[in-house]
């Protein structure tokens, strides 16, 4: 129970140490990626602890929910905790030489770190008031970032985007004063208990304002705006954290959270999830499909894959959960693996347009090859991993008799493998440009991550069985249980 708080302090710690360093570039570089090391090994460390114990509850200053501050330890916190914190370290990894065109690289990872434990502290907290703290941390660290090239379009796209995220905090902060006013508490399992079976026009209201306020952070169509500017701006390793995992430990968690857990699903609430994934899916899908910029594509196709995921929630029965929650994992790996292989063409090539790059294959051997595994898969091509997750969500939707949903979910990942063959056609295959003759593969660290990504889009295709019964199966339960959530804190502590 002791290793939960880690997860808080040891990013927080190490984001103090790295602003102190200056220049102390390799010291930076050990810190910050034994930091992140740390922090993905002791997430998948906590499986059997999990497994064996069901859910821990660790109390702030031994003050007991409802009183006191809590973080709570789940299957479904186990789970995102394991994909931020693995791909926090991938991302880390290649910055090593990535971030070598900027200066102050210290001061990078410790906003980066900063954001890792924003990110943790919201899958792990038990409180309103802490999560939108922890929510401010991240979405802080991560403007930040966007802007840290400090060019006009990295300025302007952290500017638009600190806008839209503020407004959603300023929605999210305002449901929270409501619930409070309503029931007295701040803590959800305590929230949870005290407002089932009740029906007044406040608690629809406050619902509303979270479903705008989170969808904001998750980038969902309508509320999309911002990322499609904020993600390309970024340097690669954050748009990898961005696209691959901010936008679901800010927005896709905190609606499981609190729409599951907390209110409690219901048939208007599924059919709200499905209408907007499938508005998401298909109207992302059509954006990526026009776009000339290699990053700006990767980015709206981001807002395709978050329309699968909320879609398998709305269904909301065994399958279309399985194949949400594996999708968000896959989602999280392939996308950050693509964005990290954009990154390696612009660090190479200098630019990010299309239509100005062919045939790197050629000369970028290990960003071709894992470029293809990481389109395949996002694709939904057998046997990577993007095919099990879309497949379990349309036999979800078949099952719950959504076929013409299901048909749209099929049309949907053909179009998303048409736009990424535009990638492969236009970025390595093809005959190689004479200007790009001369060119190298990136550095090996950024070979390495790359290479670890693709493994694991490969290995969790092959092995998605175990990988459902040892993670994904006690993150289904969580959310199947619904708002018993608030019998599993509050039981054995009122």
């Amino acid at each position: 129970m002791n290793i939960i708080p880690l997860f808080v302090a040891i990013p927080l710690g190490a984001a103090f140490i790295l602003a102190l360093l200056g220049k102390k570039e390799t010291v930076s570089d050990i810190l910050v990626n034994s930091a992140a090391l740390c922090l993905a090994i002791l997430s998948i460390v906590l499986i059997p602890f999990l497994r064996d114990n069901g859910v821990f509850v660790y109390t702030m200053g031994r003050w007991l929910p409802p009183k006191g501050i809590n973080l709570v330890l789940d299957g479904l916190s186990l789970l995102m905790l394991i994909v931020i914190n693995s791909i926090a370290f991938f991302a880390t990894l290649y910055s090593v030489s990535y971030m070598k065109r900027f200066t102050a690289k210290s001061r990078f990872y410790s906003l980066f770190m900063l954001m890792v434990a924003g990110m943790n502290g919201v899958v792990l907290t038990g409180d309103f008031f802490n999560l939108f703290v922890f929510l401010e941390i991240a979405s802080i660290a991560s403007y930040a970032l966007v802007a840290f090239g400090v060019e006009a379009e990295e300025l302007e796209a952290a500017f638009k985007y600190m806008v839209m995220s503020s407004i959603a905090s300023i929605l999210i902060l305002f449901s929270v004063g409501l619930l409070y006013g309503l029931t007295g508490s701040l803590n959800m399992a305590d929230i949870s208990e005290i407002i089932q079976g009740k029906h007044n026009l406040l608690l629809s209201f406050s619902l509303v304002l979270f479903l705008a306020g989170f969808g904001l952070k998750a980038a969902i169509i309508p509320f999309h705006a911002w990322l499609p500017d904020a993600h390309p701006s970024a340097p690669a390793p954050i748009s990898a954290m961005l696209s691959g995992v901010l936008i679901k430990a800010l927005g896709v968690y905190t609606i499981m959270r609190v729409f599951f857990n907390v209110y409690g699903m219901n048939i208007q609430l599924g059919w709200t999830f499905m209408i907007l994934g499938v508005i998401s899916m298909v109207g992302g899908g059509i954006l990526a499909l026009r776009q000339t910029d290699f990053k700006r594509l990767l980015a709206y196709s981001s807002i395709s894959q978050i329309g699968y995921i909320l879609i398998g929630l709305g269904c909301g029965n065994y399958w279309g959960l399985l194949g949400a929650l594996f999708h968000l994992f896959n989602h999280a790996t392939f996308k950050a693996l693509l964005f990290l292989n954009s990154g390696a063409v612009e660090y190479t090539t200098g630019t990010r347009k299309l239509d100005e790059m062919g045939g790197l294959s050629k000369v970028m051997p290990v960003t071709g090859t894992t470029s293809t595994i990481g389109s395949l898969s996002i694709s939904g091509i057998p046997p990577f991993n993007g095919f099990w997750s879309k497949l379990f969500i349309i036999i979800g939707l078949i099952q719950a008799g959504y076929l013409v949903l299901a048909g749209i979910t099929v049309l949907a990942s053909v179009l998303t493998l048409a736009y990424y063959l535009r990638v492969q056609r236009f970025v390595f295959f093809g005959k190689l440009r004479e200007k790009w003759a001369q060119i190298k593969e990136v550095p090996k660290v950024m070979c390495v991550s790359m290479i670890a990504l693709a493994i694991i889009c490969i290995g969790t295709g092959i092995l998605f069985y175990p990988l459902i019964k040892v993670i994904l199966g006690p993150a289904i339960a969580v959310l199947q249980e619904g708002t018993k959530y608030s019998l599993l804190i509050l039981g054995g502590m009122k």
